[in-house]
């Protein structure tokens, strides 16, 4: 069994998800939006949110990652509710996709080598979402 993350959003989450698909260069996501869901009294869908990203998904480095955008009134906490970690054995993806996440975000840890692998660091993008890197070498510790 795989274990999928899903990372919800407030109303900018098909903005994040075409910024993942370039940074780790996927194929461009399959969006189900608000409106293409079955009409429901107690979900009225608005025109203000008719767009929003009610499922979407992308396969980054192997792991399928799931996105959408919360229905108003649900609660959200962005940012440390959810980690992400991309695991592989390519330095050169690794230092790729950590510089393009980190434009106009933040870097808690800088790529390095540590007591568990010679490249980690963490990264928390734009859009508040931290995301680990770690360069698997194929040895144990």
């Amino acid at each position: 069994m795989a274990i999928q993350a899903y990372v919800n959003f407030n109303g900018n989450c098909r903005e994040a998800v075409e910024f993942y698909a370039k940074v780790f260069k996927t194929k461009e996501p399959e969006i189900m939006t608000y409106d293409e869901m079955p009409p429901d009294p107690d979900f009225v869908v608005s025109d203000e949110i008719s767009k929003w990203v009610l499922h979407t998904s992308l396969d980054i480095s192997g792991s399928t990652v799931m996105f959408s955008d919360v229905f108003p009134g649900m609660p959200l906490v962005i940012g440390n509710n959810v980690s992400l970690t991309i695991i592989t054995d390519d330095e050169t993806e690794i230092r790729d996709a950590f510089d393009r996440l980190k434009v106009e975000g933040r870097v808690d840890m800088e790529l390095q080598e540590t007591f568990w692998s010679k490249c980690f660091g963490s990264v928390e993008d734009k859009f508040g979402i931290i995301w680990q890197f770690n360069l698997d070498s194929g040895e144990s510790i």
